[in-house]
């Protein structure tokens, strides 16, 4: 018997005690524990786990202790019943704890099953902190609930509280309007009650280390910022499989395995398992040191593999590793006729959840265990059209890889009509064809997308990732905010571990002005895709978007401890400092490296350092900057994107150069008028040509260009979008004479729900946008009013 195996495994534990039972008559001990017993019983909760046989039902004397072994919801939720149901025994006073963890069932000396570990002790020290009414949380449950809407406004944050043997564990308080105790414990109260009588002195310590701290704190935001959770044990990443078969080609076939893989995990919600975008920057081949990418991830557990492929032969090698030893937990050598490989995929996937004790669905399982397609060369389009997708995203020449994506599965759908993902893939393509890159935002495109999505809508129309593919096509297309975040609603019951979905509901409550519900979004996007570059930059823009430029400062930092010699990015870091404080030294110096690096270095950042330029009156510089641009854009922020032809006529205006500054803006009008033709109803590009009518001295039709374009892009529909246009027009009134009106249309735009850069204390400061209303007081005004406390 003693050397018999602890059977260790995850419970879920709620544990219960009667407030005050000491004190009682026997009989009252008697009569309150049989009532407490029948409200237990009678709880949902209880009766479903008892029936599966998933609970077992601990007495403590005063109370009891529940190990569920269903769900982590389970405890939190039979707790709301219990509180509900004591509404009509007065008499019952209890307080609750609940607490996820290792939990070992035991046989005691009476032949009885008992229930010992780290889950039932956390959870006792837990309610311990609590009085009469409360219901309370480890913050490791806490951290699992706020992952679901429905719970995240139940949980209010206690901070930590010190139990047994000097234990400091962290506490969230559960309570609604209806049950629970809103009253903070009397634990925390006397913590507040220590706190306050904090000697004069200690403050005045604590005074002379703040700056040492502020210090250190500047030295780490320069650095890759870690969850401050601790590493969940149930956490994995799947790093890219090294391709051994002697056909390089075969290196998508590889990708492909492994991104199924990966996949097929993150359909199980009792794990957590890191994004495609951030294993992708693992290559193989490279020396990996596990224990400082389970770290750069913020996972415990890493799955590496091989893949050979040879003839009508397959062999998937595949290990699982702890990543915080180094300690090799499991592996598996598969070797197959090549048809057979999704079944490999679907056994490895369900041989990790084993690995990890992860508690698998019967739809989970279901969804793993089936193929995405039986066509292997129709698989191998598929995967190589994806790996396309994904590194777009990260190009700022994405139109070619792009269109060759969707080469590549439309021939995939054409092989297999029933290929489901690949028509999912596809519709991503072209919307990121119609609404991220911009080049091609027309209706022909938008309805290839929308066709993409009903195909796939009708092959299965109840997965979640046509409900995500849905989802995408209202936020990109006719912009039904309301319908697609009812899409992600139902997308996220099974895609636990899908970033898009935080991703994409960040952006849409952005655009509908919850700015920083959005951000919150956005970074939860991040718990799961650590090292996405670009959520990163889209989580600075929020906070350039709230005006918080320190923090969108840090944010970029995070990207560039990814990829830290991307240029583009270091510009637009010191280019923060131009908008906040009307400083380009930061910038200025930092395009100097740049441009030290050598002639093609600059590139990416060309537009930044002619806009440098501009600010600094430079017009050799900004001469070069412009070579530089060639024929991309000389400037973006968000829809509104001005040529380069825009941009020498800026320079000519600039340096009263008017017959060159006439000929550039004719040459960008005619690029403009264009793609205003293939996009009539699309209000940014309608603004950017009221700009340039507005340079050419064509007033009234720029005023109607400009207010046109207001009309397309109500805020109400597209805050960000919106707000654009609105503040653009400032400049259209300006540069058509319209001084008066120009002035207005700017305390309008500075109202506005999101900041524009170009509205920013910097621009208005520094570039020759607004040299119309220079010099008038009321513009100085408006620019004063925006400085920093340090600038003025």
């Amino acid at each position: 018997m003693a050397n018999e195996k602890l059977r260790l495994e995850i419970g879920h534990v709620l544990f219960i005690d009667i407030v005050g039972y000491s004190k009682l008559l026997v009989k009252q001990q008697s009569e309150l524990l049989r009532e407490l017993n029948e409200i237990v019983s009678g709880t949902s909760e209880f009766r479903e786990a008892e029936s599966a046989g998933k609970l077992i039902r601990l007495p403590t004397g005063d109370g009891m202790a529940l190990v569920f072994r269903t769900n982590a919801e389970a405890p939190a939720e039979c707790a709301m019943e219990i509180a509900r149901a004591l509404k009509s025994h007065p008499a019952i006073q209890l307080r609750m704890g609940i607490h996820s963890g290792q939990v070992n069932e035991v046989v005691d000396v009476n032949q009885r099953a008992n229930i010992t570990g780290a889950g039932i002790n956390m959870a006792q020290r837990v309610m311990d902190c609590g009085d009469a009414g409360h219901i309370l949380l480890s913050k490791h449950v806490a951290e699992d609930l706020e992952q679901d809407d429905r719970w995240r406004p139940l949980l209010h944050d206690l901070g930590t509280c010190e139990v047994k043997h000097g234990v400091r564990v962290g506490v969230t308080n559960l309570y609604s309007d209806e049950v629970g105790n809103p009253q903070l414990p009397k634990k925390f109260q006397a913590l507040q009650k220590h706190r306050s009588r904090v000697r004069w002195a200690e403050v005045a310590i604590a005074l002379l280390v703040l700056g040492a701290i502020a210090a250190a704190f500047l030295f780490v935001s320069r650095r890759p910022m870690r969850s401050a959770l601790a590493v969940a044990e149930k956490s994995v990443a799947v790093l890219p499989f090294e391709n051994l078969s002697s056909d390089k080609e075969n290196a998508y076939f590889a990708d492909g395995v492994q991104d199924e893989i990966l996949t097929n995990l993150a359909r199980i919600a009792d794990l957590k398992v890191i994004s495609r975008t951030s294993v992708m920057q693992y290559k193989t081949g490279l020396q990996r040191n596990l224990r400082e990418i389970g770290q750069q991830l913020g996972v415990a557990h890493l799955l590496e593999g091989s893949v050979q492929r040879a003839a009508n032969r397959v062999r998937v090698n595949a290990q699982l590793i702890d990543a915080r030893t180094d300690g090799h937990l499991w592996a598996q050598t598969y070797d197959r006729d090549l048809p057979d490989v999704f079944a490999i995929q679907s056994e490895i996937a369900k041989a990790i959840a084993d690995q990890l004790q992860a508690k698998l669905s019967p739809n989970e399982k279901k969804a793993i265990e089936h193929p995405p397609t039986t066509d292997l060369a129709a698989f191998d389009l598929y995967s190589r059209a994806k790996s396309l997708i994904l590194t777009a995203g990260f190009s700022a020449t994405s139109e070619p890889d792009l269109r060759k994506a969707i080469e590549l599965l439309d021939e995939a759908v054409k092989r297999d009509p029933s290929f489901f993902d690949a028509y999912c893939q596809l519709a991503r393509a072209h919307e990121q064809l119609y609404a991220v890159s911009g080049v091609d935002h027309t209706p022909a495109r938008l309805a290839l997308a929308e066709a993409a999505v009903q195909a796939a809508t009708r092959l299965r129309p109840d997965a979640a990732e046509a409900h995500l593919a849905r989802a995408q096509y209202l936020y990109f297309g006719p912009r039904d905010y309301a319908g697609a975040l009812a899409e992600l609603e139902i997308a996220r019951r099974a895609l636990p571990n899908d970033p898009r979905l935080f991703e994409l509901t960040g952006y849409i409550l952005r655009r509908r002005g919850q700015q920083e519900e959005g951000l919150r979004n956005l970074e939860r996007a991040v718990e799961l895709d650590p090292r996405n570059f670009n959520t990163l930059q889209q989580i600075a823009l929020s906070y350039q978007i709230l005006g918080r430029y320190a923090e969108a400062i840090a944010a970029l930092d995070r990207a560039l401890a990814i990829v830290p010699d991307n240029a583009e990015t270091r510009a637009n870091r010191e280019l923060e400092y131009v908008c906040w404080k009307a400083d380009t030294r930061p910038l200025h110096q930092t395009i100097d490296a740049i441009l030290a690096q050598g002639p093609g270095a600059i590139a990416s950042a060309a537009d930044t350092w002619f806009f440098c330029a501009l600010a600094e009156r430079d017009p050799a510089a900004a001469e070069r900057a412009l070579v530089a641009v060639g024929d991309n854009q000389c400037w973006s922020e968000s829809t509104i994107n001005l040529s380069r032809s825009f941009g020498e006529g800026l320079l000519a205006r600039m340096t009263k150069d008017e017959a060159r500054a006439r000929t550039a803006f004719e040459a960008a009008r005619a690029q403009q008028e264009k793609i205003v033709q293939a996009q009539p109803d699309y209000g940014p590009t309608l603004c950017v040509l009221g700009l340039i009518d507005a340079a050419l001295g064509r007033k009234e039709l720029a005023l109607d260009e400009g207010r046109r374009a207001i009309a397309l892009t109500p805020l109400e529909k597209d805050v960000n979008n919106g707000s654009r246009v609105l503040q653009y027009f400032a400049i259209t009134e300006a540069w058509a004479g319209e001084k008066e009106l120009a002035l207005q249309q700017l305390e309008t735009g500075l109202r506005a729900p999101a900041a524009s850069l170009m509205l920013s204390y910097g621009a208005l400061k520094l570039y020759p946008f607004w040299d119309p209303l220079r010099g008038d007081p009321r513009f100085e005004k408006i620019v004063n009013s925006l400085a920093p406390k340090d600038a003025k």
